[in-house]
């Protein structure tokens, strides 16, 4: 199989030369660590069979978070722990985007500018979660920055998970949302747009936000943007809970393009396969030259340490564990009801891909077993 790893291995070090000025140094890093990720460079161990003797190397992973390879075992653990969190209720999947004439700024200001993403949605779903009119009540969302579109175009949006209902505001009863509908997308779009252009334009008097645009230009933007319709849009109640974060899962680890994705490397140019939403959803095949196909790929390399998961209201870090046993109470869920057993990595690997990694893979009877460390070209672990 062809993967990502392959197209940086062969033009990545010739990309770095040709566009050096152009990269960030957290880019140059994920160019760096694509490259290498289980590979000898990063070193790794030799594992010996205590029956046949057989011995298989294994290199160390580059763990970054834009990596292909990487995301597997960290979506499941993910996973796992919030497993803990989920309540039997309806929950909403719905997505925020921002118009494409903001494109430009928002990847010259990206944490400035995702930070304000971010603050706009969360404010948004809770002013209409306390609306009388529609819910009146406590919610709890997870939101997830993605930052592409299926041809590795720049599309920055946010996915939430809501859930369908909340705790009242005196924390005793708890009241559903309507069962196939949260808030008019609509009116939320508005909303949305609202705060977000306040504040990018706060951002813009303070000097927070670097822009070619005079005063005057940046003053035409904002009213050419109070006119566009934004986009916000709600998916259907999911009809098993316990499937939601599972679904939620395909989201948060999700890096721009996938290695099952890419059909060929041929003339210097990457194919891909990808699916057109504009057109009917139709899956089709994408050529990029693999300069560009590289240049598209960095685009969706985050600030270093930025928080791309975030989690809000009941499912707030500060107050999570005090509400949401508010809720299971209320709820009237079982003590067993999250009862399940803490797997290892090599126990989540072994449910999700029938193989032990533990068990040789010559003879199927004898235990690997480490008997040798081999250390890192630099001296430095992954």
């Amino acid at each position: 199989m062809i993967e990502v790893q392959d197209i940086f291995r062969q033009y990545g070090e010739s990309y770095r030369k040709k566009y050096a000025e152009k990269i960030s140094s957290v880019q140059h890093k994920v160019i760096r660590h694509i490259m290498m990720c289980r590979t000898a460079e990063l070193g790794g161990h030799v594992d010996h069979c205590d029956a046949c003797g057989h011995e298989r190397i294994s290199y160390n992973s580059c763990r970054d978070r834009h990596c292909p390879k990487c995301q597997f075992l960290k979506k499941e653990k993910w996973l796992e722990d919030r497993l803990n969190d989920f309540l039997p209720i309806n929950y909403f999947h719905v997505v925020f985007t921002v118009p494409d004439i903001l494109n430009p700024i928002i990847l010259n200001n990206q944490k400035r500018m995702y930070d304000i993403f971010f603050r706009c949605v969360s404010e948004t779903l809770k002013e209409f979660s306390w609306d009388a009119k529609y819910l009146s009540a406590h919610i709890g969302f997870i939101s997830v920055l993605h930052t592409w579109g299926q041809n590795l175009s720049f599309h920055p949006h946010i996915h939430c998970i809501v859930t369908g209902g909340g705790l009242s505001g005196d924390k005793s009863k708890w009241i559903n949302s309507r069962e196939q509908y949260l808030f008019p997308v609509k009116a939320m779009g508005a909303l949305f747009r609202g705060k977000y252009l306040y504040f990018m334009r706060q951002e813009y008097k303070n000097g927070s936000v670097k822009t070619e645009l005079s005063e005057i230009e940046f003053s035409e933007l904002i009213n050419e943007l109070y006119k566009k319709g934004w986009v916000v849009y709600s998916k259907p109640p999911f009809k098993k809970p316990e499937t939601v974060f599972q679904y939620l899962a395909g989201y948060t680890h999700r890096i721009a393009i996938s290695n099952h994705r890419i059909v060929a490397i041929k003339d210097e140019q990457v194919i891909f396969k990808w699916r057109d939403y504009a057109d009917n959803n139709k899956k089709k095949i994408m050529s990029l030259h693999a300069h560009e196909f590289i240049r598209r790929f960095l685009l969706h390399v985050l600030p270093k340490r930025y928080v791309k998961i975030r989690h809000f209201g009941l499912f707030g870090n500060r107050n999570r564990k005090k509400l949401l046993e508010k809720c299971r109470k209320i709820l009237k869920v079982s003590d067993d009801f999250h009862a399940r057993n803490v797997e290892t990595w090599k126990e989540i690997f072994h449910r999700l891909t029938e193989i032990d990694i533990d068990c040789c893979p010559e003879c199927g009877k004898g235990t690997m077993i480490i008997v040798r460390e081999i250390k890192p070209w630099n001296n430095r672990g992954p």
